[in-house]
């Protein structure tokens, strides 16, 4: 089954830096391990000055009303000592905790927390030492059918500390890459980076840690939001031209896939050894082929937000006067973007089935209108 959008963003968050070119063991980027959303235990965060995080905290914004469902989950990755022939190196197990669902009424009534727990687990080749954290949920009312959703993750993780205590006995026992998944029905998310003018400064008073929530699914939707450790945009995508993981997402595909062909046959033995992850990486390459590498060179898309000549779906958000309801769900053109002396962009749009769109094309009023980026949805050319 081919995975949604959402789950390949979730998955590329998980795995991103998990490994590094040259995706070998003895590189030194890589013996320095699980550098994006890392919560170590809390006593090591606490004894390191600050330079170390044991939690991370999401804020978001929910339109809806007290029987609006919310769901939660966290995931992240539970790093285990390999040792083989001689030499250590780390990998890791994919964790993931659900919170049962919860209706808005409740969460507000009383905050929830969730503990969870990991158990030991060793090998003649592999260890993973205990974890245990919790997830707090809280809620609140800042407005008219707007809640305030607060999620907290927390590594409780129990480590005497001394003198000898290392950042890898800390990193052992860490929740590498972590992130959180919300879901809401009956309800929608608030975009936090662009929230519209009416809840602009609700959104600037979410305090987020160690995260950055987004939404994300086909782009409109706004039934599901992703607290990131690393920043996106709303509805992130994964490029089509991308054959699979180089973990390594401050470079790109077709690079990655030459400076692994230019590596002698030593290094791709040893990065072979490294971990099965970046042996795949060498398969996956060593089988690209001039057709799979041409596909990866020259690529060009237009921006995520609508341009001149974009086709949009209209979602009025204010209901300030009539045209906001006559208008709403109606297909319409961008005639251009336009930004006022206070630097908000809005699109200027002419309805489709207006019959003096033409009017509107020259900039004629009465015809051409007027909507903030979170009022308009793209549309293919297909849709009616």
């Amino acid at each position: 089954m081919t995975p949604s959008p959402t789950e390949q963003i979730a998955r590329a968050l998980l795995y991103e830096g998990y490994i590094l070119y040259p995706y070998r063991a003895s590189a030194l980027k890589n013996r320095h391990r699980w550098t994006f959303g890392g919560l170590v235990p809390r006593a090591y965060a606490e004894a390191s000055d600050n330079t170390e995080r044991w939690f991370l905290r999401a804020e978001c914004l929910v339109q809806g009303n007290a029987g609006t469902t919310l769901s939660v989950s966290v995931r992240f990755l539970h790093p285990m000592l390999t040792v083989e022939r001689g030499s250590h190196s780390q990998e890791a197990t994919e964790r993931a905790v659900l919170v049962p669902d919860v209706q808005l009424d409740e969460l507000i009534a009383r905050p929830r927390r969730e503990a969870f727990s990991f158990a030991k687990w060793r090998s003649a080749e592999r260890m993973q030492h205990a974890i245990m954290g919790d997830i707090e949920l809280s809620a609140v009312w800042v407005a008219e059918r707007v809640v305030r959703v607060a999620v907290r993750v927390s590594n409780l993780t129990p480590l005497e500390m001394s003198e000898h205590v290392t950042r890898d006995d800390a990193v052992l026992r860490s929740l590498a890459s972590a992130h959180v998944a919300l879901g809401v029905e009956g309800g929608e998310f608030v975009s936090i980076t662009d929230p519209g003018e009416e809840l602009r400064s609700l959104a600037a008073e979410c305090r987020n840690e160690g995260v950055w929530p987004v939404l994300v699914g086909q782009p409109g939707n706004r039934d599901a939001m992703l607290a990131s450790p690393i920043i996106l945009g709303d509805y992130p995508r994964i490029a089509p031209e991308s054959g699979g993981d180089f973990f390594d997402g401050t470079e790109i595909d077709e690079m990655l896939a030459l400076r692994v062909m230019t590596l002698t046959d030593a290094e791709k033995r040893e990065m072979a050894e490294t971990d099965p992850r970046a042996k795949a990486i060498l398969q996956r390459v060593e089988s690209l082929g001039a057709a799979g590498l041409a596909a990866l060179h020259g690529t060009s898309r237009p921006g995520s937000r609508p341009q001149p000549g974009s086709r949009v779906r209209l979602r009025p958000r204010g209901r300030a006067d009539a045209f906001d309801i006559l208008l709403a769900g109606k297909a319409a053109r961008v005639v251009s973007v336009e930004e006022d002396f206070e630097g908000l962009v809005y699109f200027a749009v002419t309805v489709e089935e207006d019959p003096g769109r033409d009017l509107g094309d020259r900039g004629q009023p009465g015809h051409r209108f007027f909507f903030r980026p979170d009022e308009v949805e793209p549309l293919d050319e297909e849709s009616p």
